[in-house]
């Protein structure tokens, strides 16, 4: 059996979640993590997806371990930019829409899957990394186009606070923007609640 000690270091090095094939990468074998989780010293997030017992660990870091294709999306997207003061009840995330989607039904982190067509999924994907994980995101000039596309699903005080900080941000890229609202068929929306500002 690995040492308490060492086996703190190794779920540190892989941000705090490890796999069971990780685990085994390490030496050890699935009675040896039964016997971890019965005394306590791992806990199960989902099968085949482990923590140390009692350590806090971010959401955003779990989402990327449980759901590496998935990308904060939406209203998770502006509150990680500072466009919205709105903290969202789930964490929005954008994935595949041919991905398996019972796996998204888990107790914690809350998450709130959108289903976009492969077309889609690709145009401006950024990140960002916590506790040396890299966490997937949309890029500022993604975001206000998803907000566009879905303006008549958004609260509008977090539609009008999401255009109005963006267009205040000095590190915004719309030449990007004018790129993906073509993409995304937005460009009249940009053109109409983006131009007048800018």
């Amino acid at each position: 059996m690995i040492p308490i000690d060492k086996l703190k270091i190794e779920f540190n090095n892989h941000g705090g979640i490890m796999k069971t094939l990780e685990l085994n990468e390490i030496g050890l074998n699935s009675r040896q993590i039964l016997m971890l989780l019965q005394d306590k010293i791992l806990s199960k997030i989902k099968r085949g997806i482990y923590e140390i017992s009692g350590d806090s660990i971010p959401d955003e870091v779990m989402i990327a371990k449980i759901f590496p294709t998935a990308i904060i999306y939406l209203e998770s997207a502006l509150m990680h930019y500072g466009y919205t003061d709105r903290i969202p009840k789930t964490w929005q995330i954008a994935v595949d829409k041919n991905i398996s989607k019972p796996q998204f039904k888990i107790a914690y982190p809350p998450v709130t899957p959108f289903y976009l067509k492969s077309k889609y999924i690709e145009i401006g994907i950024d990140g960002f990394e916590v506790n040396g994980v890299k966490i997937r995101i949309y890029d500022k000039e993604r975001t206000i186009c998803d907000v566009l596309r879905y303006s008549n699903k958004l609260d509008p005080e977090v539609f009008n606070n999401a255009i109005r900080r963006y267009v205040r941000d000095r590190d915004i890229n719309i030449k990007r923007l004018m790129e993906y609202s073509k993409k995304m068929r937005v460009t009249q929306k940009v053109k109409t609640y983006v131009g007048v500002w800018i």
